[in-house]
Formats: structure tokens, sequence, C-alpha cells
């Protein structure tokens, strides 16, 4: 039977479909927050004379998208009143999330450091729990939307935006910062989110049938199974279907190395994440100014990220996931060995360039290709829940063990802080090799696999 091949021209026209496109403002909804509550509160809260022990702590306000696969379950059951008779299940949630985050990015524009920092420390706790609310219904659309033929097409575009929003919320806020206030630069952010209210509103509600359909038996043998074929209610069943069915799922297929598997996610990103909260402070801290930051940190950065994007993507393509596993890994690690070389040098704008592209090119490079592993590791009958756990639980131990980053600088400088967070890569390193080690050969048969048909 002849097969109809789409030509270059056909496939790039799904770009313009308008769920697809629907994606990139999404991207810009979920991405701009993040840095808010992050990076970029540290260097707020430094320039304010906020010491780095307090801004450490302040990396715990993150943890809350590291476990926001506790209510992913919720989100993706509980009826909003009105609200979700009116727009949808989906666009009920994205819209009470993405107005939770505006209120909570203006409630902290209203607020100086030196006077109110627990409340600047609550509303970035409830800017972030909506945030990572958001996150996962973003997700949950994403998967409902549109056929799977297309999921590589809105993965795209919502990376794209995502990557646009950082920009704004890191290089962005820092150049409003530096000629106006940070008052300013907060209220401009949560004016901003007004791009997702919009998109919400415009965007079709996903058909819920076909996702609803999918792992159905595998429930029904659960729900008998944990809570007999008896009558039982309606909470205990929906616990089972909805809460423990996607864990048990991944258990039952993974065996006993689902633990190294969590464990692994748990740690790849350890080094990325512990090293990201001092870095504002640090390159202040140097000497560089908001404008050196934004221009070489933030939007040289960002040019560099997308680069090693691209790089990781197209070594999945060539070599498959788990030898580009491995290079993130060494690659994530030493790249913090430049950064304590440029805490020896000062302010060097030479070395700060040399130091940043490193570090978003082999960024860029680690998170395409893990995202590849984990979407391999999914049930598509429990992806959004499965997803939500290991998205948060590869942020969850670099979160807690970045709030204490601030007492290793305050205590033994720079230097030893980026040579200890690149050790903390090590592990990573050595599981990724494992985890080769263990699946080369199914990889390589599945890789010669799909070669085959490629040429065929």
């Amino acid at each position: 039977m002849q097969q109809n091949k789409m030509t270059w021209g056909e496939a790039l026209k799904v770009y313009s479909r308008p769920k697809v496109l629907a994606m990139f403002f999404l991207g810009i909804s979920a991405g701009l927050p993040y840095l808010l509550v992050f990076s970029t509160l540290t260097a707020w809260l430094r320039d304010y004379g906020v010491s780095r022990t307090t801004i450490g702590f302040a990396a715990w306000i993150g943890i809350t998208f590291s476990i926001k696969f506790a209510w992913a379950p919720i989100i993706d059951s509980l009826r909003i009143p009105f609200l979700t008779s009116l727009v949808g299940k989906r666009r009920s949630w994205m819209l009470v999330s993405q107005i939770g985050i505006a209120a909570g990015l203006f409630a902290m524009s209203q607020i100086n450091p030196q006077l109110g920092l627990p409340s600047i420390f609550g509303f970035g706790v409830l800017v972030a729990f909506c945030s990572a609310s958001q996150d996962v219904v973003i997700d949950a659309y994403r998967i409902e939307a549109v056929d799977k033929q297309y999921q590589g097409a809105m993965a795209a575009m919502y990376v794209f935006g995502y990557r646009v929003a950082l920009l704004i919320a890191g290089a962005g806020a820092l150049f409003i910062a530096e000629y106006t206030n940070w008052s300013i630069a907060y209220m401009s952010m949560a004016a901003l989110m007004v791009v997702g209210i919009i998109t919400t509103l415009l965007v079709s509600e996903p058909d819920h049938q076909k996702v609803r359909a999918q792992g159905e038996e595998f429930q029904h043998e659960w729900v008998d199974r944990v809570l007999g074929s008896g009558k039982h209610s309606r909470f205990s069943e929906w616990f089972v279907r909805a809460v423990a069915c996607p864990f048990i799922d991944f258990f039952e297929r993974n065996g006993r190395f689902a633990i190294v598997l969590l464990l692994f996610i748990g740690i790849y990103r350890l080094s990325d994440i512990a090293m990201g909260v001092m870095a504002n402070p640090f390159y202040l801290d140097l000497g560089f100014s908001k404008d050196d930051i934004a221009q070489i940190g933030k939007l040289f950065g960002f040019f560099c990220a997308m680069i090693g994007a691209f790089l990781g993507g197209a070594m999945v393509v060539r070599f498959g996931i788990l030898r580009p596993l491995i290079l993130g890994a060494v690659m994530v690690a030493s790249t913090n060995l430049l950064f304590a070389h440029l805490a020896t040098l000062g302010a060097d704008k030479t070395w700060l360039a040399i130091a940043i592209s490193a570090d978003n090119i082999s960024g860029g490079i680690s998170n395409s290709v893990f995202i590849a592993f984990l979407s391999s590791l999914v049930n598509q009958s429990y992806t959004a829940t499965q997803y939500a756990l290991f998205s948060s639980l590869m942020t969850l131990p670099g979160k807690f063990i970045s709030g204490f980053s601030g007492i290793v600088v305050d205590a033994e400088g720079y230097p030893y802080f980026f040579i200890l967070v690149a050790i903390l890569g090590i592990p990573a390193v050595l599981l990724a090799i494992y985890i080769w080690y263990r699946n080369k050969d199914e990889e390589a048969a599945s890789f010669a696999e799909k070669a085959e048909r490629v040429q065929s």
C-alpha cells in the first residue's frame, strides 16, 4: 500500500493551527511567574539588602512546584462551581490559576521587602501554588486538545512561549527595575498575565470523553481489588481511580526498577537547581550591574539555552535518549566549575559570557533530553498525573537543598559553593550510566527498528 508522505510545507503548516498557536501564549502564561518567585525575586531581595541566608530560604517557595502532583488528581476531577459549567473543566481551572497569579504578583509589588518580608514570602507561595496548578491543567489541556500526531508541535510551541516568558520575567523585570523600581516591575508582570487569561477565553474546551475512556479496564480492576466488588463510597472509588491507579500503573510496568527511576528523576537536576538560587546574588556581589545581568545573563543566556535545546533534540534523534542523558548530566555538573573560577576573577564580563553560555547550552541540552526521557516513562492513560509526579519530583530535592545555599556561601564563599554544587551532580552521572547500561540493548533494538521504518 502506498503511503502519502507529507511535504515540509505541509508539515510546517501545523504551527499555524489555532490550538498549536495558542500553546505559545499559554507557555508565556506558564513561564512568567516562575522566575518571579525564584531568581528574579532573589535579585530584588538582595537589592534591598536582605541577607544571603534569608534569600537562600526563599528558594523553598519553589518547593510548591515540586509537590503539584499532590493536588493534580483534584484538578483533574473537581468542578469549580458555576465557572466549570460556563467555560469547561480545563479552562475554568486555567482562569482561576491565572487570576490567582496576577493577584499575587500585584500584592507583592505593593510591599517593601525591608518592612514586609513575611508578606512577600506569603504572596510568593500563593503565586507559586497557582502557577504550579496552571502547569498541571495546561499539560492536561495540551494532551486532550489535539490528536497524538500534533503533540510534538504543541510541546514545541509551549516550550518556546515558556522560554520567552523566562526572558521577560528575568531580563525584562531587571530592566524595568533598573530604570524605574521593583514595584513597577512586578506590577508590569502581573498585567502581562492577561495574555494567558485572554488565550484561555479564546481556546475551545477539549473533548474529555476520549481521555476518560483510556484506562477504564485497568481502573475497574483495581477498584475491585482494593475496595471489593460490593458497594463503596464515591470518594474511595475516586481516590483509587484518580490517585492510586496512576502510581500503581507506573510501579506495575517497571517493578522494583521504578525506585531507581524515581531516584534518578529526583537527582538529575540537583546540581542545576541548587546553583540557580544564588546566581543573581552572585553576579551582584561580584560587581556586575543589573544591565550586565540582563544583557549577558538573561538575553544572551536565552539564545544559548535555545541552541542547547535544539542540540539536545537533535542528539535524541541521532543517538537515542540514554547517551545524551549522560552527556547532559556531565555538562550540567561540570559547568559549575566555570562559575567557581569566575568567583576568583571578579567582575570579568568575558568570563561571565563564557560561564553563562556553557551553563545555558548544557542546561538546554539536558532539559530537552530529560523531557524526552520523562515522556518515555509516561503511560498516556495517566499522562497528566504521572507527568505531574515526574516534574514535581525532578525539582523537589534541588529546591530543598538550595534553601541552604545562602548558609554555605556566607560560611565558605562562592568558589567553595560552586565546587560543592558540581560534586552534587556526580550521582546523577553515575545513575545515568547505569540506566544506559541496563537498557542499551533494548534502546538499540528500538532505534534500529525506527530507522528501518524510516528507510522503508
